[in-house]
C-alpha cells in the first residue's frame, strides 16, 4: 500500500497520523518464508521537520509461524517493531548523496509493504529457540532430546588428539 506524503513534505510544521493495514501475508527472505499467524495495523505518525524533510515514526506487532532452530519444533516469534526514519522529497533525494537508503519511497509515496519489510530484516532474530535450554535433536538417530533421552553415543573425539590416540590403541593391541 502506497501512501502520499506530499502534504507533509511540502507544508512546515505538518503533522499527520494514520493507521495504514499491512497486506503482508508470508515474509520470504534467505532464512526462508515464514507465514504471518497475526498482524496489527502499522500506526503512523509523520511530522515535517523543515522544508522538504519529514520524520516518519510508525509501530506494528507482528506474529509469525516460526521454527526452534534446534530441535524444529514450531515456535510464533513475535516482532514489536517500532521505527523511526527520515524521508525527503524526491528533488532533495537526487541531490544529496547522504541520505539514507530510501527504497521504500517512491517519489512523494511511502510504500508501507517495503519498509516494513526492511523493519523485519533488521529486527529478526538470529536465533529461534523454543526455550533457552533447548537440547535439539539426536545428532545419531534423530529424536528429540528434549522429549525423551535416546542413549546415542554421541562422543565427538577431538581431531587434534588423534595421533596420540593412535598410539593408545597401538600399545593395546597384543
Amino acid at each position: 500500500m502506497l501512501v502520499n506524503l506530499s502534504d507533509v513534505l511540502t507544508s512546515e510544521g505538518r503533522q499527520m497520523s494514520m493507521e495504514v493495514p499491512l497486506e503482508m501475508t508470508c515474509f520470504k527472505s534467505g532464512m526462508g518464508s515464514f507465514s504471518v499467524l497475526e498482524k496489527s495495523s502499522v500506526a503512523f505518525t509523520f511530522t515535517n521537520i523543515e522544508a522538504d524533510k519529514a520524520k516518519v515514526q510508525g509501530a506494528i506487532k507482528i506474529t509469525f509461524q516460526t521454527y526452534c532452530d534446534r530441535c524444529l519444533t514450531e515456535v510464533p516469534t513475535i516482532l514489536d517493531l517500532q521505527f523511526e526514519r527520515i524521508v525527503t522529497s524526491p528533488e532533495i533525494t537526487a541531490e544529496d548523496e547522504e541520505v539514507d537508503d530510501l527504497s521504500f519511497m517512491e517519489g512523494y509515496q511511502l510504500n508501507v509493504e517495503t519498509l516494513v519489510y526492511n523493519e523485519i530484516i533488521g529486527n529478526w532474530p538470529a536465533k529461534i529457540l523454543c526455550k533457552d535450554d533447548c537440547k535439539g535433536l539426536c545428532p545419531v538417530c534423530g529424536q528429540d532430546r528434549n522429549k525423551t533421552d535416546c542413549g546415542c553415543d554421541t562422543f565427538v573425539p577431538d581431531p587434534r588428539m588423534a595421533v596420540i590416540q593412535d598410539i593408545f590403541n597401538a600399545s593395546k593391541e597384543v
